[in-house]
């Protein structure tokens, strides 16, 4: 049976932390909670966390004020190591230090490394800048992109994969449109920003062929 570990770093309960907790985990306001946080925003029973094909996966129990991942409102959401979970007043960080440092390893940006460094070694009220950065969850991700769903039904596949080149098709015209120019007044980006929309584009070309959607 999969274990996690949680760290409180923000909230009346921080500086708890609960060690190699065996899934499926539970946590809200009521004492039958694996973890019981004493919060009046947390619902009796906010959230659970459980094990979905070698996925951790949170999903919110329809709580009154919700649970946001990442600065992200999330009613289901697959989990990785270094993950912020609000929960009301009461911020929780997933993972260990060592599964934490892992993932960094993958992570481009030194800024992401510094705020979790930050939020990871302090028991007390500390600086989280994640909460006000839009781009925060993406820049966690961008080293180590999700992959392609397994195990899905062919049906399932078939829709994943129409979604996907729906999203491709919208950056092809993207491109050619900025290429082709026009009568409109123009958008400047840099060669940064450019790069990205390429980039993007190309992952999604990859995601693409490696679901069988391309031959």
């Amino acid at each position: 049976m999969a274990s996690i570990t949680l760290r409180i770093i923000d909230g009346a309960d921080r500086g708890k932390t609960y060690a190699d907790l065996s899934t499926p985990v539970s946590i809200g306001r009521e004492a039958g909670n694996s973890i019981q946080l004493n919060d009046d925003r947390v619902s009796r029973f906010h959230m659970k966390i459980h094990i979905d094909r070698d996925n951790f996966l949170l999903t919110d129990l329809e709580s009154t004020n919700g649970t946001i991942v990442n600065g992200e409102e999330a009613t289901i959401k697959v989990l990785r190591y270094g993950d912020m979970i609000r929960v009301g007043r009461t911020t929780l960080l997933f993972g260990t230090r060592d599964q934490i440092q892992r993932r960094l390893k993958t992570a481009k940006f030194n800024d992401v490394e510094k705020q979790l460094a930050a939020s990871s070694v302090s028991d007390s009220s500390v600086s989280q800048p994640w909460l006000n950065d839009p781009n925060y969850q993406f820049k966690l991700m961008e080293g180590n992109p999700p992959g392609i769903p397994s195990r899905l039904s062919p049906s399932q596949m078939a829709q994943f994969v129409e979604v996907i080149e729906y999203l491709h098709l919208g950056f092809r015209r993207l491109i050619t449109d900025v290429e082709a120019g026009g009568s409109q007044p123009p958008y400047e980006l840099n060669l940064g920003q450019w790069q990205f929309i390429l980039d993007m584009q190309a992952r999604l070309a990859e995601y693409i062929r490696e679901s069988g959607g391309a031959q």
